[in-house]
């Protein structure tokens, strides 16, 4: 999806696009692009993204400075984090942005970022234990109370996440939905949004069921194998039809050389196969953690019966020495 700024930019979003060239803005869906022009440089992404990037490495920094490297936040959260900030880039920046508009599977590839990889890898860098450092004391504390009941609310609601996030992935990728995402930038952004909130907020309930050590994970377990069934079904469908589903697509593709039903194909592969990955995970960490809390109450029943069998020998000892004195 191609940048188009709207009429009233803030200033230091006009700042930021003047300075970069006007062919990087250039391309459009009347001309393809190529991996040299393929950027999309939406203010409306940018500036928001650029400053949630700057907020967290400045809160870092402080973090870090103040407790030492690597405490509060570790180095292999941040590492998270930034591979989170990355996968935004590639699907709302470069290249597949521009490339969606053309190709089907570039687009999967798309969505699959926005809601399978980048939240995960965001909320795995505690993007607020950064940021909240950023910020001044006075700010930081409503802000974290306001975060954290938003978060107490989100994730007591596995079920409402995962039907959103079944319902986010099964409608727009309707035939006429994504026709109608690619013929105006409004549904477009509405359709991407969709795509990354639902992820988050799916993953921020998967999150709580890891960290949580009271919360049971079978529901968490069955949430990830209802996404995956959905995501294989809408796959494989892809893969196998003998027909082109995207009227658009099949307009498009071959202008970019690529075959309109190998192009689908590819796309539902990239839903079957590699968006599977991050899912498939979860379910083992998650049967990880279920199996440790498993194995941790039944080896706290073991020492709480070994008690009580003590405690029931030393009484039967004492009966037994107090008729042996009689």
């Amino acid at each position: 999806m191609r940048a188009r700024p709207p009429r009233s930019c803030t200033v230091a979003s006009l700042a930021a696009l003047a300075a970069v060239p006007s062919a990087a803005l250039a391309h459009g869906p009347e001309e393809a692009p190529t991996l040299a022009t393929a950027w999309s440089l939406s203010p409306w992404f940018l500036v928001p993204a650029l400053a949630l990037l700057a907020l967290y490495l400045l809160g870092l920094g402080r973090l870090w400075r103040r407790a030492g490297p690597g405490r509060g936040v570790s180095p292999v959260e941040a590492t998270a984090f930034a591979a989170g900030v990355l996968a935004l880039f590639l699907a709302a920046v470069w290249p597949l942005d521009a490339y969606g508009e053309w190709s089907l599977a570039a687009h999967m590839g798309q969505h699959m970022l926005l809601l399978a990889f980048a939240p995960p890898l965001l909320l795995a860098g505690r993007p607020m234990a950064g940021i909240a450092h950023a910020l001044p004391r006075a700010w930081s504390g409503p802000l974290h109370r306001a975060v954290a009941g938003v978060h107490a609310r989100a994730v007591a609601g596995l079920a409402p996440a995962t039907a959103a996030q079944a319902a986010v992935m099964g409608l727009w990728h309707l035939p006429a939905a994504t026709a109608a995402a690619l013929a105006d930038d409004g549904v477009h952004w509405l359709m991407h949004g969709s795509f990354l909130l639902a992820g988050l907020w799916f993953w921020a309930a998967l999150w709580h069921r890891v960290r949580e050590p009271s919360a049971g994970v079978g529901p968490a377990l069955v949430a990830i194998v209802v996404v995956m069934m959905q995501m294989g079904f809408v796959g494989a469908l892809l893969t196998f039809s003998r027909r082109a589903l995207y009227p658009v697509y099949a307009e498009r593709a071959p202008v970019l050389g690529l075959e309109v039903l190998a192009d689908q194909q590819l796309a539902g592969l990239i839903m079957w196969v590699p968006a599977a990955l991050p899912y498939l995970i979860g379910g083992l960490w998650l049967m990880r953690q279920g199996l440790q809390r498993a194995e941790r109450r039944q080896a706290g029943a073991d020492v709480q019966a070994a008690k009580a069998l003590d405690a029931d020998q030393r009484g039967n000892s004492g009966q037994d020495i107090g008729k042996s004195g009689k």
